[in-house]
């Protein structure tokens, strides 16, 4: 039987990793509509370190912290408007990211492959929100929202997957070895 019953160290886990994409997800690079920032690559690493559903709710907690107005977000904003901004449908597409990404990973034991599969399928989909969000919000059609809120970051993107893929599951066997994390999740 499967025990679904979250323990006071995984508690902490999921606290510590919204605490990172707390200190990642304001560092950012204004380059337009859409800023660079290092969230996914924090959400990619949540995933990685604690799994699919506590990775998930790890980020769930950065968004609620920075929907209250705790300056968390791109460019160290917070705030409601953050979310129904140009930006917001990102912020929302990070959660299904976030759930896609950690089937994958989960499923496929961190395998390299079906890992970053899921990473760029993930990211897919939310560049899919993000991008129709945007177009909405900033009245451009959706060839020139992917112009503005994809394309620049499909090379940064890659390399953050590749940062989390490489470093996410050495932390992930740490903390299973120092037990943890039941059974590496």
């Amino acid at each position: 039987m499967k025990q679904n019953k979250i323990t006071v160290s995984e508690m902490a886990l999921i606290a510590l990793m919204a605490a990172v994409t707390c200190i990642m997800g304001p560092l950012s690079v204004p380059i337009g509509l859409v800023p660079i920032s290092l969230t996914n690559l924090a959400v990619y690493l949540a995933i990685y370190v604690l799994g699919c559903r506590r990775g998930t709710l790890s980020y769930l907690v950065y968004l609620l912290l920075g929907l209250v107005g705790v300056p968390v977000f791109s460019g160290f904003t917070g705030g409601v408007s953050k979310l129904f901004g140009p930006t917001g449908g990102y912020l929302l597409g990070f959660i299904f990211m976030a759930l896609i990404c950690g089937w994958a990973i989960d499923r496929f034991s961190c395998k390299l492959l079906p890992s970053f599969i899921g990473m760029l399928l993930g990211t897919v989909v939310c560049y899919a929100f993000g991008t129709a969000w945007l177009a909405y919000q900033a009245d451009l059609s959706f060839a020139a929202a992917l112009a503005a809120g994809v394309l620049p970051f499909i090379p940064g993107d890659l390399a953050k997957m590749v940062i989390a893929a490489v470093v996410g599951p050495q932390i992930r066997r740490r903390l299973a070895q120092a037990q943890l994390l039941r059974n590496g999740q």
